[in-house]
């Protein structure tokens, strides 16, 4: 077999969507003739854990681990955070409008900890795989961030050994939503970008999730952009479907941050359940996974606190089959500059749920023209309040009458098998 490897911040038992695209590429890999070798950290520090994805690794990947500091205690010293408290998805957004405490966090952040967090496990990783690879020699490595720093790993390696190097950014680097207010200084603001430039200019591959993001990454790099999308796992769905809420439950899976709060949403919904005794006894919320406190406030500023049900994160697996009884799933964008080139990974779980999607962004975007192409649900504008009132009322009237369904397809190109191919196509 030939192998590959993959250098990986996030790994089981780290949760959450930054986990999903190679523990499950890696999955398929075997198949096509390549044997995986993860490198990540072992003592990492991630917003989620999820030990029921130690079960999916598959048995022929090699797993390397060394150890990594992280200044995340100092983090949660200055701004006094518990010290088991983990850092939600997108604190970042929150922390730049927190107390001054937090702002100096996020002002130590953008400027002294280039590109992330994790860039003291650079060196070392250098190091370690540099004597490695001479040793164990591969055929491919792949990076894929964010974090960024895994990219900067992968550089220092390409300068080293002439193997083929796939950068794959889930993310964008300097475009991403809340680069702007990371209070960067001039000088940060300059290496940030050059360390991009370099990445871009050195991989052999560039690969990134969406059309818009290649897009935006090409104008900075002046070269072609791959675009592999994130997808979905089949074996995944191998459970029996459980019986539908009898309330009209609509549900979102995964951290649900400030910029993804849908203030219109809640309004109309707060506006049906006044007008239409029914929908205010019947109507459901349920948030499964880390919610920021400003999405709750929302709702029950709406008077919607008794319709408001909050799961903390839920086994991967376990939250697919929660979801599947839901009449509606949500899919909140990112009220954000770089909106457009956003897909969210958990899209494609919920089009293979076969569930009518609900998303909120604008409706040029990436995301809603993957929408119309499978029929998985209606994309409407963050603000639409008059189209969010006449989709509800109207999912609303089809689940009374027990006939609220979506008719999707052309959604299985998205699996994770038929993605990971497309990775290996690039360099045969």
């Amino acid at each position: 077999m030939k192998k590959v490897l993959v250098i990986s911040y996030y790994w089981p038992p780290s949760g959450g969507g930054g986990v999903m695209r190679w523990l499950k590429m890696s999955k398929f890999l075997p198949e096509l003739g390549w044997q995986p070798i993860i490198y990540t950290p072992e003592n990492p520090d991630p917003s989620v854990i999820d030990e029921s994805l130690l079960k999916e690794i598959h048995p022929d990947i090699i797993e390397l681990k060394t150890h990594i500091w992280e200044p995340y205690d100092f983090y949660r010293k200055i701004t006094g955070k518990k010290s088991d408290e983990k850092f939600k998805s997108g604190y970042i957004s929150e922390a730049a409008e927190g107390n001054w405490k937090s702002k100096l966090s996020v002002f130590i952040r953008g400027n002294f900890l280039i590109p992330d967090p994790r860039k003291f496990w650079i060196s070392p990783s250098i190091k370690f795989l540099s004597k490695y690879l001479k040793e164990n020699p591969v055929d491919l490595i792949i990076s894929t961030g964010p974090p960024h720093s895994m990219h900067i790993i992968a550089l220092g390696l390409k300068r080293k050994f002439d193997i083929p190097w796939i950068a794959d950014f889930r993310a964008p680097w300097t475009d991403i939503d809340f680069y702007h207010k990371l209070k960067l200084t001039a000088w940060a603001d300059k290496k940030h970008r050059n360390l991009e430039k370099e990445v871009l200019a050195s991989a052999d591959h560039v690969v990134t999730v969406s059309a818009g993001c290649a897009a935006d990454i090409g104008k900075i790099a002046r070269r072609k952009i791959e675009v592999i999308n994130n997808g979905f796992d089949p074996t995944d769905y191998d459970f029996e479907l459980p019986k539908l809420d009898e309330t009209f439950t609509i549900s979102h899976f995964g951290a649900f941050n400030k910029d993804r709060n849908p203030a219109s949403l809640w309004k109309v919904l707060g506006e049906l359940a006044s007008a239409n005794p029914d929908f205010k006894k019947l109507l459901q919320i349920k948030l499964i996974g880390q919610t920021d406190q400003s999405v709750i406030s929302d709702i029950e500023k709406n008077k919607l606190k008794e319709n408001l049900v909050v799961k903390d994160h839920l086994a991967h697996k376990e939250g697919l089959i929660e979801l599947s009884k839901s009449q509606v799933l949500l899919l909140p964008l990112n009220d954000a500059p770089n909106v457009k080139g956003i897909l969210p990974g958990k899209m494609y779980e919920y089009m293979a749920l076969r569930r009518p999607i609900l998303a909120l962004g604008p409706t040029d975007a990436d995301y809603a023209e993957i929408l119309r192409e499978t029929k998985a649900g209606i994309s409407l504008d963050f603000n639409d309040e008059q189209g969010i009132k006449t989709t509800l009322q109207s999912y609303f009237q089809h689940f009374q009458n027990n006939n609220l369904e979506v008719e999707s397809g052309a959604y299985e190109k998205y699996s994770r098998k038929n993605l990971v191919k497309q990775f290996i196509g690039l360099i045969q």
